[in-house]
């Protein structure tokens, strides 16, 4: 499974968990009637957070919005470097066996049949194996389901909260969309796409190509869901990008540093294994069924001498 497969279910899993944990908060007339166990859970607690940081400290709806949204992100802020953590570290496993899997994945490459296309896959798994590469390495399919129900929960919290309709914050009203704040939530997350590639130098031409498509649908998602959401689910969504660049700095400029120590460690105990591809014999069927099969001359003199 190559690196763009990974992210592609990654992303599937995440969007098809966010839907059903929307299904979760039961709605009646696009409002929420205050049933299912994500609602009572978090749904509420949170929007209790920001009517006392709005009302009760008298800081407004948009700074109780941003303030319960880093507390949340701060707490499940260490999910998301250990996931983080898990890929970066089979990435830079990737990266240091370059010199072994590069001629594999150019053998991928350049296969011209489905037959040796096989073979270069059986083999380019194989070194992986060989070399403790995990084949779906950094997934990490928990701290993702731990953190969809948080992010569901702001999402309704930013969205429902009784007091927020007709308020305003900076320049506009929470309650309905602004293309402003559209426009800068895109440009976030398309800096945070953009970081994520520069911590991604081992791809192949045609993974960068489809990393740099996934570049481009993020904030492409984001400005198209925004442009529908009022603009305290974008304010929540603004929060939420600042601290993915956040996260992707530290695993960039803090977690890769050591992880790379580790790696270079690991392999100088135990050298890299090239991958020995296993000898094959030469098929002489054809030859050997030609020859069989070949009519015997043996008296094609005697028959020359008659005529």
């Amino acid at each position: 499974m190559n690196k763009k497969q990974k992210r592609l279910l990654q992303s599937g899993l995440g969007l098809s968990l966010l839907f059903l944990l929307a299904g979760c908060v039961q709605q009646k007339n696009g409002v929420p009637t205050g049933e299912g166990w994500v609602y009572n859970l978090l749904v509420e607690p949170m929007g209790r957070f920001i009517q006392y940081f709005a009302n009760d400290m008298g800081l407004g709806f948009g700074i109780a919005i941003i303030l319960v949204t880093i507390v949340v992100r701060f707490l499940i802020l260490p999910l998301g470097l250990y996931q983080s953590w898990k890929a970066s570290y089979q990435s830079e496993k990737m990266a240091y066996l370059k010199p072994i899997f590069e001629p594999l994945q150019k053998r991928m490459q350049e296969a011209s049949t489905q037959e040796e296309k096989l073979a270069a896959q059986t083999a380019f798994m194989a070194a992986q194996r060989e070399n403790g590469v995990s084949m779906l390495g950094g997934i990490g399919c928990m701290p993702l389901l731990i953190q969809l129900p948080f992010f569901s929960a702001l999402f309704y919290a930013a969205r429902f909260t009784e007091g927020i309709a007709g308020k305003t914050f900076l320049w506009f009203r929470l309650d309905q969309p602004d293309l402003i704040l559209v426009l800068i939530v895109g440009a976030l997350y398309f800096a945070q796409s953009w970081l994520s590639m520069q911590g991604m130098q081992n791809m192949s031409p045609e993974q960068g190509k489809q990393m740099q498509t996934m570049m481009y649908m993020t904030p492409l998602m984001m400005v198209m869901m925004s442009f529908s959401m009022p603009a305290g689910v974008t304010l929540y969504w603004f929060v939420g990008g600042i601290f993915s660049i956040l996260q992707q700095l530290i695993t960039m400029y803090i977690l890769k540093p050591k992880l790379r120590q580790k790696v270079e460690a690991e392999f100088a105990k135990n050298p890299p294994k090239a991958y020995q591809a296993p000898k094959t014999r030469k098929d002489v069927t054809p030859q050997m069924t030609q020859a069989i099969h070949q009519p015997s001359n043996r008296n094609a003199g005697k028959q020359r001498n008659k005529r």
